[in-house]
């Protein structure tokens, strides 16, 4: 029987700094792919030509927030699949209305920055096993 693709992440994230560290990060374990862009538009292009198990979404991308991406792609059918994977918000910003309006908006779940590296392994377990 031939091995499972491994799934692929896509990290949407503006900061050079929090790019680094999770490519650091998706080094060290095994078993996952990272793709990484750095705009809402660059990720529309992304989620049109892969697949992802999950995405990773930054609130403040530069062209667009986490919640517009999202409804974007809910309303392009042409990335309906993308639907169907994991979305995670992501942000420094905690104040409780935005974490309400990233569930409503079909993320999830909601990561604070900086990342935890085991809050982050643990959730990537839970979210895809």
């Amino acid at each position: 029987m031939p091995d499972r693709a491994a799934p692929l992440v896509l990290y949407v994230e503006d900061d050079r700094i929090h790019l680094i560290l999770m490519e650091e990060v998706f080094r060290l374990l095994q078993g996952w792919e990272l793709r990484m862009v750095e705009t809402g538009a660059e990720a529309l292009a992304a989620l049109a030509e892969c697949q992802p198990a999950l995405v990773l979404v930054d609130m403040n991308l530069p062209d667009m927030t986490g919640l517009e991406l999202r409804e974007r792609v809910a309303a392009d059918a042409s990335l309906a699949a993308a639907l169907s994977a994991r979305w995670v918000a992501l942000s420094a910003d905690n104040p409780g209305a935005l974490v309400r309006a990233a569930r409503a908006a079909g993320f999830d779940d909601y990561w604070l920055k900086p990342i935890d590296v085991p809050i982050l392994q643990a959730g990537l377990h839970k979210l895809l096993g």
